[in-house]
């Protein structure tokens, strides 16, 4: 029995907990202004290219190391 309201409780817990956790409405690119007029792209400025890569990279290296380690 205790284990039933246990999980009733952490269930109920893990329910209600979005309703206490709304995030707030991000900045509109430009600060409020028409696409063009300012100096920051629409869709935002955060790089991708620098850590993809190296992930990516890193990634194949231990697969490899994986695989050479599997049949030797």
């Amino acid at each position: 029995m205790k284990k039933v309201i246990k999980l009733l409780v952490v269930t109920a817990f893990l329910l209600a907990v979005p309703v206490f956790m709304m995030a707030q409405n991000p900045p509109h690119p430009n600060g409020g202004n028409a696409p063009g007029t300012g100096n920051t792209p629409v869709g935002g400025g955060a790089p991708i290219d620098g850590g993809l890569s190296i992930m990516l990279v890193l990634g194949a290296a231990y697969g490899s190391k994986k695989l050479y380690k599997a049949f030797k």
